[in-house]
């Protein structure tokens, strides 16, 4: 699509926008269960394009995807009528009898740019907060995940009215032509690289973003972790959807005293979940594409492989790798991962442990398992990061009501139910007065006012 063509989309979102009608309370709702009924009509069709792109169990398709786009829908649909009043605020005595209000109201027409590793979350799920907000909305899928991608186009495009919600397939050159337009704010989830250039681009029109990146999420383990429980939910967060997600575990940092303990449980439990060899197993994903099979078979080349390390690159196939003799200077620490690969790296005591992960830019996601609740506190106090889970992994990001987002390089901005609704809405603020009162302190000639409008304030 070229410059005209966007141009003229934006045109005509405007115009459904002035018309008023997304303001409607009643037409949100109606809205949001039109989408609601668009994926459940299609989660079929929704999860095999998932498993095309990413060979995505139904388990996690559905957990890691639909069901928390449904989710967020549902408590949209409950407490709408409430988000979108006015709410009145303390008015100062100096201002009587003037009453102060705090009206929501949409941004406009939103941008939303998703990524491949949860295509179909990761769309729909901003997509539902711009409409409660009462925005029209353009979207950019991840043709990265084409099947995926061509699914929720066929779902978008069957449903709604292109001049409400539009949806446009393309490769990098259309995000940056759309990006390079004029929109009242500009939703995007993918890397930190890419994450800049939609920032610049959006500084010159002085457009709101919101930015869902990533980075290196540290999972501190304590020496009084118990280690099974641990280990389970250590695999689990770490190997959902092959390691292709923002939040997943990304290095451990396990106290010494247990890390032999801790790795053979994990070794224990990666077969138990996956089997002996995870190509045959029905429940674990693949690679996204070829580029990013290659640059995960790069990583491997430092430390010591105790776990996996096979690979096929027909099948774009990772073993789950658990990676020790990992210092921190290595290629695999520098980055996010994004993929099953799992370094880890001993610490002495837990000061250590929090000055290497502030030593490194601010996570997405931090992690500590520890029964100490000074520990765990200390963890917390030490350090910052966008979200995280005390003695779990992941599972965070399914709370409705936590705001999800990052810090610093991890992101800015907030999303995940009121939260949602509240990133695509500008709160304007209303000074309403009448005329039956009018306090001549404010006017001048000042005199002696000034004594009396501090009492007042």
């Amino acid at each position: 699509m070229n410059s005209t063509s966007i141009k003229q989309l934006l045109y005509d979102h405007r115009s459904y926008f002035a018309t008023g009608i997304t303001k409607d309370v009643s037409f949100r709702r109606e809205q949001l269960a039109v989408l609601r009924k668009a994926i459940t009509d299609n989660e079929d069709a929704i999860f095999q394009a998932l498993k095309e792109d990413l060979n995505k169990p139904a388990f996690e398709a559905y957990v890691g995807e639909s069901a928390i786009v449904l989710r967020e829908i549902d408590y949209a649909l409950r407490n709408l009528r409430r988000w979108s009043k006015p709410r009145r605020v303390t008015t100062p005595l100096a201002l009587f009898p003037a009453r102060c209000s705090v009206h929501p109201e949409p941004f406009g027409v939103a941008l939303i740019i998703g990524p491949w590793n949860f295509p179909v979350q990761l769309m729909l799920d901003p997509l539902a907060g711009a409409m409660a907000a009462g925005n029209c909305a353009v979207l950019k899928p991840s043709i990265t995940a084409p099947h995926t991608s061509h699914i929720i186009t066929k779902l978008i495009r069957g449903n709604f009215d292109p001049a409400y919600v539009s949806i446009i397939e393309g490769g990098a050159e259309t995000a940056q032509a759309l990006v390079a337009e004029r929109f009242d704010h500009v939703f995007f989830t993918g890397g930190i690289a890419s994450g800049r250039l939609v920032m610049a681009a959006a500084a010159k029109h002085l457009t709101p973003v919101t930015l869902e990146l990533g980075g290196k999420n540290p999972c501190i383990v304590d020496a009084d972790a118990p280690l099974d429980v641990t280990a389970r939910r250590i695999v689990f967060g770490k190997f959902f959807n092959a390691g292709q997600s923002c939040v997943a575990v990304d290095y451990l940092l396990v106290d010494r005293r247990i890390k032999q303990a801790l790795l053979s449980r994990i070794l224990k439990y990666t077969v138990e979940f996956y089997g002996e060899d995870a190509s045959r197993s029905p429940d674990y994903a693949r690679i996204v594409n070829e580029p990013h099979f290659d640059r995960l078979l790069g990583l491997l080349r430092d430390g010591d492989i105790l776990i996996g390390g096979g690979s096929d690159r027909a099948g774009r196939y990772i073993a789950p790798t658990v990676i020790d003799g990992i210092t921190g200077g290595e290629p695999i620490m520098e980055d996010e991962i994004f993929g099953p690969l799992l370094p880890v790296i001993a610490y002495d005591d837990l000061p250590e442990a929090l000055d290497f992960v502030n030593g490194r830019p601010r996570p997405l996601a931090l992690y500590i398992f520890s029964r100490n609740e000074v520990h765990q506190q200390k963890v917390l106090a030490g350090t910052s990061s966008g979200g995280g889970c005390i003695n779990d992994t992941v599972v965070h990001e399914t709370v409705t009501g936590l705001p999800f987002g990052g810090v610093g390089d991890s992101g800015m901005g907030k999303y995940h139910g009121k939260a949602s609704f509240d990133t695509f809405t500008h709160e304007r603020g209303i000074v309403r007065n009448g005329f039956l009162v009018d306090v001549f302190l404010r006017y001048p000639p000042y005199k002696d006012h000034l004594r009396w409008l501090r009492k007042l304030f």
